[in-house]
Protein backbone atom coordinates (compact mmCIF):
# COMPACT_ATOMS: atom_id res chain seq x y z
CA UNK A 1 0.00 0.00 0.00
CA UNK A 2 0.49 3.36 -0.72
CA UNK A 3 1.29 6.52 1.83
CA UNK A 4 1.06 9.68 1.42
CA UNK A 5 1.16 12.54 3.92
CA UNK A 6 -0.36 16.08 3.55
CA UNK A 7 -1.80 19.06 5.49
CA UNK A 8 -5.02 18.89 4.03
CA UNK A 9 -6.70 16.61 1.80
CA UNK A 10 -9.44 17.61 -1.06
CA UNK A 11 -11.78 14.34 -2.32
CA UNK A 12 -13.08 15.71 -5.68
CA UNK A 13 -11.37 17.99 -7.94
CA UNK A 14 -14.65 19.95 -9.26
CA UNK A 15 -14.98 23.28 -9.09
CA UNK A 16 -15.04 23.55 -5.13
CA UNK A 17 -12.31 21.00 -4.20
CA UNK A 18 -9.99 22.27 -6.83
CA UNK A 19 -10.38 25.72 -5.78
CA UNK A 20 -10.05 25.58 -2.17
CA UNK A 21 -7.01 23.00 -3.04
CA UNK A 22 -5.52 26.23 -5.18
CA UNK A 23 -6.17 28.78 -2.42
CA UNK A 24 -4.40 26.84 0.45
CA UNK A 25 -1.60 26.22 -1.63
CA UNK A 26 -1.10 29.11 -2.49
CA UNK A 27 -1.14 30.10 1.35
CA UNK A 28 1.62 27.45 1.49
CA UNK A 29 0.06 24.63 2.80
CA UNK A 30 1.33 20.95 1.77
CA UNK A 31 -2.47 20.11 -0.24
CA UNK A 32 -3.44 16.56 -2.07
CA UNK A 33 -6.51 16.39 -4.00
CA UNK A 34 -7.72 12.77 -4.80
CA UNK A 35 -9.75 12.68 -7.53
CA UNK A 36 -12.06 9.48 -9.04
CA UNK A 37 -12.13 10.15 -12.52
CA UNK A 38 -9.21 11.25 -15.13
CA UNK A 39 -9.49 14.73 -17.12
CA UNK A 40 -11.27 15.53 -19.22
CA UNK A 41 -14.34 14.29 -17.71
CA UNK A 42 -17.77 15.87 -18.15
CA UNK A 43 -20.43 16.79 -15.74
CA UNK A 44 -24.54 17.65 -15.93
CA UNK A 45 -24.17 20.87 -15.84
CA UNK A 46 -25.68 24.68 -17.20
CA UNK A 47 -21.93 25.00 -17.98
CA UNK A 48 -22.41 29.32 -16.95
CA UNK A 49 -20.81 31.09 -14.70
CA UNK A 50 -22.70 34.22 -13.74
CA UNK A 51 -20.36 37.58 -12.29
CA UNK A 52 -20.78 36.80 -9.07
CA UNK A 53 -18.45 33.16 -9.66
CA UNK A 54 -16.57 35.25 -12.63
CA UNK A 55 -15.26 37.41 -9.40
CA UNK A 56 -14.68 34.28 -7.48
CA UNK A 57 -12.60 33.45 -10.67
CA UNK A 58 -10.74 36.58 -9.79
CA UNK A 59 -9.80 35.69 -5.88
CA UNK A 60 -8.83 32.23 -7.36
CA UNK A 61 -5.90 34.16 -9.70
CA UNK A 62 -7.84 32.47 -12.86
CA UNK A 63 -7.16 33.40 -16.25
CA UNK A 64 -10.50 33.16 -18.87
CA UNK A 65 -9.03 34.05 -22.25
CA UNK A 66 -11.46 33.28 -25.02
CA UNK A 67 -8.75 31.35 -27.07
CA UNK A 68 -9.27 28.58 -24.00
CA UNK A 69 -12.94 28.14 -24.91
CA UNK A 70 -14.46 30.78 -22.08
CA UNK A 71 -17.15 32.39 -23.53
CA UNK A 72 -18.71 35.84 -22.28
CA UNK A 73 -22.08 37.29 -22.40
CA UNK A 74 -23.61 40.42 -21.44
CA UNK A 75 -26.37 39.28 -19.52
CA UNK A 76 -29.99 37.27 -19.20
CA UNK A 77 -32.57 37.18 -20.98
CA UNK A 78 -35.96 36.08 -18.78
CA UNK A 79 -38.59 34.40 -20.88
CA UNK A 80 -42.18 33.53 -19.05
CA UNK A 81 -45.46 34.76 -18.31
CA UNK A 82 -45.99 36.27 -21.72
CA UNK A 83 -43.00 38.89 -21.04
CA UNK A 84 -39.92 38.20 -22.35
CA UNK A 85 -36.86 41.02 -21.13
CA UNK A 86 -33.51 41.42 -21.96
CA UNK A 87 -31.09 42.51 -18.82
CA UNK A 88 -27.59 43.41 -18.75
CA UNK A 89 -25.55 42.34 -16.04
CA UNK A 90 -25.24 45.49 -13.72
CA UNK A 91 -21.96 47.05 -12.69
CA UNK A 92 -21.08 47.03 -9.66
CA UNK A 93 -18.07 48.21 -7.34
CA UNK A 94 -16.03 44.76 -7.25
CA UNK A 95 -18.01 42.05 -9.49
CA UNK A 96 -17.73 42.26 -13.11
CA UNK A 97 -20.40 43.03 -15.59
CA UNK A 98 -20.14 39.89 -17.24
CA UNK A 99 -20.57 36.34 -17.20
CA UNK A 100 -18.77 33.06 -18.97
CA UNK A 101 -19.65 29.89 -20.43
CA UNK A 102 -17.62 27.15 -20.63
CA UNK A 103 -18.13 23.17 -20.78
CA UNK A 104 -17.82 21.29 -17.81
CA UNK A 105 -15.80 18.96 -19.91
CA UNK A 106 -13.19 21.27 -19.84
CA UNK A 107 -13.61 23.69 -16.94
CA UNK A 108 -13.25 21.11 -14.28
CA UNK A 109 -10.12 20.57 -15.97
CA UNK A 110 -9.06 24.00 -15.90
CA UNK A 111 -9.62 24.51 -12.65
CA UNK A 112 -7.83 21.29 -11.35
CA UNK A 113 -4.37 22.77 -13.81
CA UNK A 114 -5.02 25.45 -11.70
CA UNK A 115 -5.21 23.71 -8.21
CA UNK A 116 -1.45 22.19 -9.57
CA UNK A 117 -0.02 25.45 -11.21
CA UNK A 118 -0.13 26.53 -7.78
CA UNK A 119 1.44 23.78 -5.58
CA UNK A 120 -1.01 21.33 -5.01
CA UNK A 121 -0.42 17.41 -5.65
CA UNK A 122 -3.46 15.53 -7.46
CA UNK A 123 -4.12 12.11 -7.90
CA UNK A 124 -6.63 11.33 -11.08
CA UNK A 125 -7.97 7.85 -11.67
CA UNK A 126 -7.77 7.21 -7.21
CA UNK A 127 -11.25 6.50 -6.09
CA UNK A 128 -11.77 7.02 -2.37
CA UNK A 129 -13.21 3.62 -0.56
CA UNK A 130 -13.44 4.85 2.96
CA UNK A 131 -12.34 7.65 5.24
CA UNK A 132 -9.78 6.37 8.04
CA UNK A 133 -11.12 7.22 11.82
CA UNK A 134 -9.16 7.60 14.83
CA UNK A 135 -10.40 6.32 18.33
CA UNK A 136 -11.74 9.56 18.65
CA UNK A 137 -14.18 9.86 15.63
CA UNK A 138 -12.50 12.40 13.92
CA UNK A 139 -11.15 11.44 10.81
CA UNK A 140 -7.24 11.23 9.88
CA UNK A 141 -7.26 10.65 6.80
CA UNK A 142 -8.80 8.13 3.88
CA UNK A 143 -8.51 4.72 2.27
CA UNK A 144 -8.22 4.96 -1.55
CA UNK A 145 -8.04 2.32 -4.78
CA UNK A 146 -6.64 2.95 -8.28
CA UNK A 147 -9.25 3.23 -10.70
CA UNK A 148 -9.25 2.55 -14.98
CA UNK A 149 -11.52 4.89 -17.33
CA UNK A 150 -14.66 3.07 -16.62
CA UNK A 151 -14.02 3.34 -12.53
CA UNK A 152 -12.99 -0.18 -11.68
CA UNK A 153 -11.08 -0.60 -9.22
CA UNK A 154 -7.66 -1.95 -10.50
CA UNK A 155 -5.32 -0.87 -7.36
CA UNK A 156 -2.95 -0.65 -5.96
CA UNK A 157 -4.63 0.56 -2.80
CA UNK A 158 -3.46 3.88 -1.29
CA UNK A 159 -3.65 5.56 2.29
CA UNK A 160 -3.49 9.50 2.57
CA UNK A 161 -3.19 11.07 6.26
CA UNK A 162 -4.28 14.41 7.18
CA UNK A 163 -5.51 16.53 10.07
CA UNK A 164 -8.07 18.16 7.80
CA UNK A 165 -10.26 16.35 5.33
CA UNK A 166 -12.36 18.35 2.54
CA UNK A 167 -15.35 16.40 0.95
CA UNK A 168 -15.68 17.87 -2.68
CA UNK A 169 -17.24 14.54 -3.81
CA UNK A 170 -20.76 15.95 -4.75
CA UNK A 171 -24.31 15.44 -4.29
CA UNK A 172 -24.24 12.05 -3.04
CA UNK A 173 -20.73 12.86 -0.98
CA UNK A 174 -20.03 9.04 -0.06
CA UNK A 175 -17.13 10.42 2.24
CA UNK A 176 -19.89 12.59 4.16
CA UNK A 177 -22.26 10.11 4.40
CA UNK A 178 -19.79 7.54 5.48
CA UNK A 179 -19.05 10.10 8.56
CA UNK A 180 -22.65 10.00 9.03
CA UNK A 181 -23.74 13.22 7.28
CA UNK A 182 -26.82 12.10 5.34
CA UNK A 183 -28.91 14.55 3.18
CA UNK A 184 -31.80 16.30 4.48
CA UNK A 185 -35.23 15.59 3.41
CA UNK A 186 -36.73 18.62 4.57
CA UNK A 187 -34.48 20.86 1.97
CA UNK A 188 -35.65 20.87 -1.46
CA UNK A 189 -33.96 19.04 -4.08
CA UNK A 190 -34.04 19.51 -7.83
CA UNK A 191 -33.10 17.35 -10.85
CA UNK A 192 -31.40 19.11 -14.10
CA UNK A 193 -31.42 17.02 -17.74
CA UNK A 194 -29.11 18.95 -20.45
CA UNK A 195 -28.37 18.24 -24.00
CA UNK A 196 -26.04 20.01 -26.30
CA UNK A 197 -27.17 21.49 -29.92
CA UNK A 198 -25.35 22.94 -32.96
CA UNK A 199 -26.96 26.24 -33.25
CA UNK A 200 -26.33 29.41 -35.58
CA UNK A 201 -26.69 31.61 -31.79
CA UNK A 202 -24.09 29.47 -30.33
CA UNK A 203 -22.41 33.46 -29.91
CA UNK A 204 -25.65 35.31 -28.85
CA UNK A 205 -24.76 37.63 -25.98
CA UNK A 206 -27.31 36.39 -23.28
CA UNK A 207 -27.83 33.32 -22.01
CA UNK A 208 -31.23 32.47 -22.01
CA UNK A 209 -33.48 31.37 -18.64
CA UNK A 210 -36.96 30.42 -18.81
CA UNK A 211 -39.08 30.10 -16.36
CA UNK A 212 -41.93 28.97 -18.46
CA UNK A 213 -41.72 26.59 -20.54
CA UNK A 214 -44.62 25.47 -23.07
CA UNK A 215 -45.60 23.41 -26.04
CA UNK A 216 -47.95 23.26 -28.57
CA UNK A 217 -51.00 20.75 -28.23
CA UNK A 218 -52.86 18.54 -31.31
CA UNK A 219 -55.83 21.11 -30.61
CA UNK A 220 -53.44 24.06 -31.97
CA UNK A 221 -53.34 25.10 -28.58
CA UNK A 222 -50.42 25.94 -26.13
CA UNK A 223 -49.63 24.11 -23.14
CA UNK A 224 -47.88 24.87 -20.16
CA UNK A 225 -44.60 22.34 -19.32
CA UNK A 226 -43.36 21.53 -15.58
CA UNK A 227 -40.11 23.39 -14.61
CA UNK A 228 -37.76 25.72 -16.03
CA UNK A 229 -35.78 25.74 -18.58
CA UNK A 230 -32.11 27.08 -20.13
CA UNK A 231 -30.26 27.58 -23.28
CA UNK A 232 -26.64 28.99 -23.05
CA UNK A 233 -24.20 29.39 -25.65
CA UNK A 234 -20.92 28.58 -25.65
CA UNK A 235 -19.16 30.54 -28.22
CA UNK A 236 -17.76 27.03 -29.99
CA UNK A 237 -21.19 26.54 -32.79
CA UNK A 238 -22.89 24.73 -29.77
CA UNK A 239 -25.51 25.66 -27.22
CA UNK A 240 -25.88 23.69 -23.65
CA UNK A 241 -29.55 23.88 -23.54
CA UNK A 242 -31.59 21.83 -20.31
CA UNK A 243 -34.15 22.29 -18.05
CA UNK A 244 -34.94 21.66 -13.77
CA UNK A 245 -37.89 20.47 -12.45
CA UNK A 246 -38.05 20.66 -8.11
CA UNK A 247 -38.93 17.98 -6.17
CA UNK A 248 -41.98 20.64 -4.82
CA UNK A 249 -43.74 20.12 -8.36
CA UNK A 250 -46.48 17.17 -8.48
CA UNK A 251 -45.11 16.30 -11.53
CA UNK A 252 -41.36 15.09 -9.68
CA UNK A 253 -40.76 11.63 -10.11
CA UNK A 254 -43.44 10.55 -12.96
CA UNK A 255 -41.97 13.29 -15.66
CA UNK A 256 -40.07 12.15 -18.24
CA UNK A 257 -37.98 14.55 -19.06
CA UNK A 258 -36.44 13.54 -22.39
CA UNK A 259 -39.80 13.59 -23.57
CA UNK A 260 -40.56 17.06 -21.78
CA UNK A 261 -37.09 18.58 -23.70
CA UNK A 262 -38.42 17.38 -27.09
CA UNK A 263 -41.81 19.14 -26.78
CA UNK A 264 -40.13 22.35 -25.49
CA UNK A 265 -37.44 22.11 -28.47
CA UNK A 266 -40.46 21.53 -30.60
CA UNK A 267 -42.30 24.67 -30.00
CA UNK A 268 -38.97 27.30 -29.21
CA UNK A 269 -36.48 25.37 -31.43
CA UNK A 270 -37.10 27.48 -34.17
CA UNK A 271 -35.41 30.90 -32.56
CA UNK A 272 -32.69 28.94 -32.52
CA UNK A 273 -32.30 27.10 -35.07
CA UNK A 274 -31.98 23.54 -33.18
CA UNK A 275 -34.09 20.36 -33.69
CA UNK A 276 -33.73 17.10 -33.10
CA UNK A 277 -30.91 16.91 -36.17
CA UNK A 278 -28.57 19.05 -34.17
CA UNK A 279 -28.43 17.17 -30.74
CA UNK A 280 -25.23 16.55 -30.47
CA UNK A 281 -25.54 13.42 -28.12
CA UNK A 282 -28.30 11.99 -25.45
CA UNK A 283 -29.77 14.06 -22.77
CA UNK A 284 -28.31 13.45 -19.73
CA UNK A 285 -29.74 14.10 -16.13
CA UNK A 286 -28.29 14.78 -12.40
CA UNK A 287 -29.75 15.97 -9.09
CA UNK A 288 -29.21 19.11 -7.56
CA UNK A 289 -28.95 19.36 -3.84
CA UNK A 290 -30.02 22.34 -2.70
CA UNK A 291 -30.40 25.00 0.09
CA UNK A 292 -27.69 23.35 2.47
CA UNK A 293 -29.21 19.74 2.38
CA UNK A 294 -26.43 18.14 4.27
CA UNK A 295 -25.19 19.39 7.76
CA UNK A 296 -23.27 20.70 9.46
CA UNK A 297 -20.72 21.70 7.55
CA UNK A 298 -17.69 21.21 9.61
CA UNK A 299 -18.12 17.52 11.41
CA UNK A 300 -14.81 15.67 13.27
CA UNK A 301 -12.21 17.25 10.65
CA UNK A 302 -14.28 17.16 7.66
CA UNK A 303 -15.01 20.25 5.70
CA UNK A 304 -18.42 20.02 3.14
CA UNK A 305 -17.33 22.26 0.27
CA UNK A 306 -20.07 22.58 -3.01
CA UNK A 307 -22.28 19.95 -3.83
CA UNK A 308 -21.66 17.46 -1.14
CA UNK A 309 -22.98 20.63 1.47
CA UNK A 310 -26.23 21.28 -1.13
CA UNK A 311 -24.94 24.65 -2.15
CA UNK A 312 -27.33 25.14 -4.93
CA UNK A 313 -29.32 28.02 -5.23
CA UNK A 314 -32.87 27.10 -4.98
CA UNK A 315 -34.14 30.57 -6.72
CA UNK A 316 -32.31 29.57 -10.29
CA UNK A 317 -30.36 26.08 -10.23
CA UNK A 318 -27.05 27.96 -9.68
CA UNK A 319 -23.90 25.92 -8.08
CA UNK A 320 -20.43 26.89 -9.23
CA UNK A 321 -20.65 30.48 -7.66
CA UNK A 322 -21.45 28.95 -4.34
CA UNK A 323 -19.16 26.22 -4.51
CA UNK A 324 -16.50 28.63 -5.14
CA UNK A 325 -17.22 30.50 -2.31
CA UNK A 326 -17.89 28.21 -0.02
CA UNK A 327 -14.14 27.40 -1.22
CA UNK A 328 -12.79 30.36 -0.45
CA UNK A 329 -14.44 30.50 3.18
CA UNK A 330 -13.06 27.35 4.59
CA UNK A 331 -9.23 27.96 3.11
CA UNK A 332 -9.57 31.44 4.75
CA UNK A 333 -10.89 29.53 8.19
CA UNK A 334 -7.94 26.61 7.48
CA UNK A 335 -5.26 28.78 6.75
CA UNK A 336 -5.89 30.70 10.27
CA UNK A 337 -6.10 27.99 12.64
CA UNK A 338 -4.38 25.13 10.48
CA UNK A 339 -0.89 24.87 12.37
CA UNK A 340 -3.04 26.02 16.03
CA UNK A 341 -2.32 23.10 18.48
CA UNK A 342 -4.92 20.97 17.48
CA UNK A 343 -7.63 21.22 20.38
CA UNK A 344 -7.57 24.79 19.57
CA UNK A 345 -7.48 24.39 15.52
CA UNK A 346 -10.34 21.74 16.00
CA UNK A 347 -12.71 24.18 18.10
CA UNK A 348 -11.81 27.50 15.41
CA UNK A 349 -12.42 25.40 12.79
CA UNK A 350 -16.27 25.48 13.39
CA UNK A 351 -16.25 28.84 12.81
CA UNK A 352 -17.01 27.89 8.98
CA UNK A 353 -20.47 26.72 8.87
CA UNK A 354 -21.22 29.98 11.23
CA UNK A 355 -19.40 31.75 7.77
CA UNK A 356 -20.70 29.64 5.52
CA UNK A 357 -24.83 30.63 6.79
CA UNK A 358 -24.09 34.31 7.23
CA UNK A 359 -22.87 34.43 3.86
CA UNK A 360 -25.42 31.72 2.21
CA UNK A 361 -27.63 31.15 4.69
CA UNK A 362 -30.46 33.36 4.37
CA UNK A 363 -30.61 33.71 0.71
CA UNK A 364 -31.07 29.82 1.01
CA UNK A 365 -33.66 29.70 3.75
CA UNK A 366 -35.72 32.39 1.58
CA UNK A 367 -35.46 29.87 -1.10
CA UNK A 368 -36.67 26.87 1.00
CA UNK A 369 -40.21 29.13 2.15
CA UNK A 370 -40.45 29.78 -1.92
CA UNK A 371 -40.04 26.66 -3.43
CA UNK A 372 -42.59 24.94 -0.74
CA UNK A 373 -44.90 26.64 -2.88
CA UNK A 374 -43.40 26.80 -5.72
CA UNK A 375 -45.27 28.12 -8.59
CA UNK A 376 -43.10 29.63 -11.91
CA UNK A 377 -42.07 33.43 -11.14
CA UNK A 378 -42.80 35.94 -13.60
CA UNK A 379 -39.77 38.00 -14.99
CA UNK A 380 -39.59 40.74 -12.61
CA UNK A 381 -39.33 38.31 -9.51
CA UNK A 382 -35.99 37.75 -10.81
CA UNK A 383 -34.56 41.27 -10.98
CA UNK A 384 -33.05 41.51 -7.88
CA UNK A 385 -31.08 38.47 -8.87
CA UNK A 386 -29.39 39.88 -11.96
CA UNK A 387 -28.75 43.13 -10.38
CA UNK A 388 -26.43 41.89 -7.84
CA UNK A 389 -25.46 39.53 -11.08
CA UNK A 390 -26.14 36.09 -8.67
Amino acid sequence: MNSFEAEVIVVGAGPAGSAIAAYLAQAGHEVIIVEKSGFPRDKICGDALTPRAVKELGFLGMETPESEGWHPNRGLRLIGGGHRLEIDWPDIDGTPNFGLTKPRMTMDEAFARHAQRSGARLFEQVKVMSPDIGDDGWIRGVHASGTDHRGRRVGPDAHFTAPIVIAADGVSSRLAVAMGLEKRDDRPMGVAVRAYHSSPRHADDYIESWVEMRSGTAAGESEALPGYGWLFPLGDGTINIGAGLLDSSPEFGSIDFRAMMGKWIADMGHEWGIDETTSLGPIKSAALPMAFNRTPHFHKGLLLVGDSGGMVNPFNGEGIDYALESARLAAEVISTYSRFPQHVMRRKLQEYPSLLGDSLGGYFSLGRVFFRHYRPPLPHALRNQVRYGC
